[in-house]
């Protein structure tokens, strides 16, 4: 690590925040000549790329300059007040919970920033789609980022219209309805969680989360802790998403372009699950109480549900869209992070930051795969890619092939991968929950989430057994339908952006205590009102 001093650990921290929006804004209009390159479009692609992999070396700065000695302290903090009135500030600060989330944003933005720039999307203008990509990136930055309740919501809606446009404009079959479906579902489960920020803040005398969160909720009664949760809650738990509230994420995902299925499911879906984390178990803790009973239960059914979905989907003859597939296998995984929420344990609330971070490295991973199936193939339709034509890409493109199965058993939770800590840790946690919770009904949600992880396995083998694995001519007595068609191999652009989601998989699996150190420390100081 190394030593930076205070004022610039603030402006990187501002800088990360406010840059995608200056970029954003600098994509709009045209290209001076001279920075053209071979076209007006290549120039907008690389502007993209050069502003987010800016603000990825802010990150990674960032994280080099945090003290981690103490990540259960707010670090490179800015405290300015904006509307006086209504005492609200701008307030930014990360500590170990909301650095990782930092980096993973970041880190996958560029990733899809250099995607685009050698396979831009189907669509209008390539400004529009850069301009949108860095809105949704200083979105996404700004949630993890602020400290004050008012600002916490406002980036929390900031990312809805750039991705309602993505999925609208760039996206593929049914993408009106997918688009509408997702705005209209966030937009009201965030006017409800608006309400339970506002009940919060007014009865408290203040929005600050570090203020509310050291309060501990003894400035709330428990009639409004319980009201602020179950508003609250409810808002989170669709951006999540949980179960029932989820059927807006399979269509959203199937229609979205590739770089928007990535960036929805590897970051947006964590906003969700981070707001738990930040706003509901600090601030209003006999309210979370109360409700997370009903919390782990929606969780273990969503796991249940959502693998049953995939084994739908799996089967032959089914028609399912391999896309499709992953955003319900989402459902599952996001119900192992809700479920360790649920606990109120600081082993549970661990797993379930890290399996946050888990999900948004191998379910990006799995989206770019499928995407670039999708364009080899012309379609993500499962029995298509495993037909009499199939696949089969372990003979036809090894490491298309390899890498695709390296994602799925590291989604199914094997040791060694990244998938497996968070969902043991949640699942540790649930064992033995939090005083107060009934043991024996978070016993029962233990032993159902277990069978998931059973399911997870079978859908996550069957895919790889029939894309993988598939013939590469006819079966005996199929009709031959000539010559099977060139398929690409790896590329060197879709390499460059999928290594380094391949190594830190790899890295976090064999060595969970690089996340676990930032979060636990800050988790223990977070459960115990702000006392380290």
């Amino acid at each position: 690590m190394i030593d930076i001093s205070p004022s610039v650990m603030q402006f990187l921290l501002a800088f990360i925040v406010v840059a995608p929006l200056l970029g954003a804004a600098a994509a709009l209009p045209p290209a001076p000549p001279g920075l053209r390159g071979s076209s007006p479009d290549q120039a907008v692609l690389r502007h993209g790329v050069t502003v987010t992999g800016a603000i990825l070396i802010a990150a990674i700065v960032l994280a080099l300059g945090f003290d981690h000695d103490q990540p259960s302290r707010m670090q490179a903090t800015t405290d300015i007040s904006w509307i006086a009135a209504l005492d609200v500030r701008i307030h930014l600060g990360v500590d170990g919970i909301s650095l990782p989330l930092l980096v993973l944003t970041a880190l996958l933005t560029f990733l899809c920033a250099l995607y685009s720039y050698f396979k831009p999307p189907t669509g209008p203008s390539p400004r529009a789609f850069v301009a949108l990509l860095l809105v949704l990136e200083s979105g996404t930055l700004a949630t993890f980022a602020v400290l004050d309740l008012l600002l916490f919501f406002l980036a929390f809606e900031m990312v809805l219209i750039p991705m309602y446009f993505l999925i609208a404009r760039w996206g593929g079959a049914e993408r009106q309805a997918a688009a509408w479906k997702f705005i209209l579902y966030t937009l009201l489960g965030s006017v409800v969680m608006l309400l339970g920020l506002l009940l919060v803040g007014l009865h408290a005398g203040t929005f600050d989360m570090v203020a509310l969160a050291t309060d501990n909720g003894s400035g709330l009664s428990k009639s409004v802790q319980v009201t602020a949760v179950l508003a609250i809650g409810i808002g989170l738990a669709v951006k999540t998403p949980m179960w029932p509230l989820h059927s807006w994420l399979p269509d959203a995902h199937t229609a979205a372009p590739t770089v928007g299925s990535v960036l929805l499911a590897g970051v947006m879906l964590k906003m969700g699950t981070y707001g738990f984390v930040r706003i509901v178990l600090p601030i209003a803790p006999d309210g979370m109480r109360t409700f997370a009973p009903y919390l782990a239960a929606f969780a273990v059914v969503g796991i249940i549900y959502g693998s049953l979905a995939c084994l739908a989907l799996a089967r032959r003859g089914a028609g399912g869209d391999l896309k499709r597939l992953i955003a319900y296998s989402s459902v599952g995984h996001m119900g192992f992070v809700l479920l360790g929420i649920a606990s109120m344990t600081p082993t549970g609330v661990n797993g379930a930051l890290f399996a946050n971070v888990a999900h948004g490295l191998i379910t990006g991973l799995l989206f770019f795969l499928v995407g670039a199936l999708k364009d080899r193939y012309g379609t993500a339709d499962l029995d298509t890619l495993a037909g009499a034509t199939g696949a089969a890409l372990y003979g036809r493109a090894p490491r298309l092939g390899g890498l695709l199965a390296f994602a799925a058993v590291a989604s199914l939770g094997l040791p060694g991968l990244a998938g497996f800590w968070g969902e043991m840790l949640a699942m540790f946690g649930a064992f033995d929950p939090a005083p107060g919770l009934s043991r024996p009904a978070f016993l029962t949600f233990t032993a159902i989430a277990c069978f998931g992880t059973l399911l997870t396995a079978a859908y996550l083998l069957i895919v790889v057994r029939r894309v993988c694995m598939g013939a590469t001519r006819p079966a005996a007595g199929a009709e031959e339908t000539g010559p099977m068609p060139e398929l690409a191999d790896v590329q060197g652009y879709e390499l460059a952006a999928w290594t380094p989601l391949v190594a830190l998989t790899v890295l976090a699996g064999l060595w969970p205590a690089v996340l676990l150190g930032l979060t636990d420390p800050a988790v223990q100081k977070l459960l115990a009102g702000g006392k380290s």
